[in-house]
């Protein structure tokens, strides 16, 4: 199974994200149906896609990726009416929430049907849904005419790919073919909420926020404290969250507080790994990177534009890796509305080591 995924020849397809080539969707799809893994893009980072239903193409995800069998595949679908295909009931929550935010970047999770293998619930009684945003992933599903699996496009525990190229540099030989459909929109993943507990709870914070779902139910939405748990003594109750994701190779420190100790921090700490002949690299934003003497400074953007600072996010972890810095050193970002979301991925990433100044 695993020989038909590993060096295998990987085609790039170019497509109009927007109105993508049906010719090319239709090569997709069929590479989909055929039991083959597909990487394409969504609205929030490029999924790797094999179908939903059968056990075989879970176990090629994993192979691929490298990803443990327990963390559950996420299963992509184009209309509502496939979710009861997987779900063993539609609880009331799933409709308004549906109705509010599909498609987009909201995963839920229910009880799973017997027509979804336990290999692509990671053997949980439970299944997660989302119906992405973006015209390349709802043409796939449709015209693969399978219901697709998908997790993020990348070699297990790397930053998550924003662009065809890094899904290219993580997967080129494992799997049959990318859809380019360039750059994603919002850059981190999609927001979970677990339907099957007493109250609904956030597993994974993303661009659609507990507050917005909260006003869409009409009732408390809580949030699983193993997930922001900085000194992570929590676990969490996602399978997926209790593994290091997103990480660049060099170790990865944040430094929060005060905007002014933060930098004199930072610079001092650039100092003593400079001296050890270490080339160090900071992620700050806009207002801060002249202020910043190390290797190499990596904008992700103003401080104030949140969306732009989740966009960036992924690209930057992976360009310090293209840089080869020994060292990071990232500022925090505890912005109003989605500063969770990006928070809990910075913290994933640098092994929640963080340091309060």
């Amino acid at each position: 199974m695993e020989s038909k995924v590993i060096d295998m020849e990987t085609l790039i397809k170019k497509v109009d994200s927007e109105h993508p080539d049906e010719r090319a969707m239709e090569e997709a799809g069929q590479l989909i149906a055929a039991g083959e893994l597909v990487a394409f893009p969504t609205e929030t980072v490029y999924g790797l896609g094999g179908d939903a239903l059968r056990p075989e193409a879970a176990a090629k995800i994993y192979a691929a990726k490298g990803r443990p069998s327990d963390n559950p595949l996420i299963v992509h679908i184009a209309d509502f009416s496939d979710l009861e295909r997987v779900a063993r009931e539609i609880p009331p929550q799933a409709r308004k929430l549906a109705e509010a935010f599909w498609p987009g970047p909201l995963t839920m999770i229910v009880w799973k049907s017997d027509a979804v293998p336990s290999a692509t619930t990671g053997g949980m009684d439970t299944v997660a849904v989302r119906m992405p945003n973006h015209p390349v992933a709802l043409e796939l599903i449709r015209k693969s005419g399978c219901l697709i699996a998908a997790p993020s496009a990348n070699t297990s525990g790397r930053p998550s790919p924003t662009e065809a190229q890094h899904v290219a540099e993580d997967l080129s030989g494992r799997i049959a073919m990318i859809l380019d459909g360039g750059p994603v929109g919002i850059g981190i993943e999609s927001t979970i909420i677990d339907l099957t507990e007493e109250k609904p709870m956030v597993l994974r914070p993303g661009y659609i926020t507990p507050k917005m779902l909260s006003e869409v139910l009409g009732e408390e939405v809580v949030i699983d404290p193993g997930i922001i748990a900085a000194d992570d003594t929590r676990k969490p109750k996602a399978p997926g969250m209790k593994y290091k994701h997103y990480a660049p190779k060099a170790d990865m420190v944040i430094v929060d507080g005060q905007e002014n100790a933060v930098v004199d921090k930072i610079n001092e700490l650039v100092r003593q790994k400079q001296a050890e002949g270490m080339k160090v690299a900071v992620i700050a934003t806009e207002e801060t990177t002249k202020r910043y003497d190390a290797d190499v400074v990596l904008c992700i953007g103003r401080r104030s534009d949140e969306d732009a600072i989740a966009q960036h996010l992924y690209r930057i972890l992976r360009e310090c890796d293209e840089l080869d810095v020994g060292e990071i050193y990232s500022e925090s970002f505890q912005t109003p509305r989605i500063g969770q979301a990006i928070m809990n991925r910075l913290l994933k990433a640098a092994g929640h080591t963080v340091l309060q100044v």
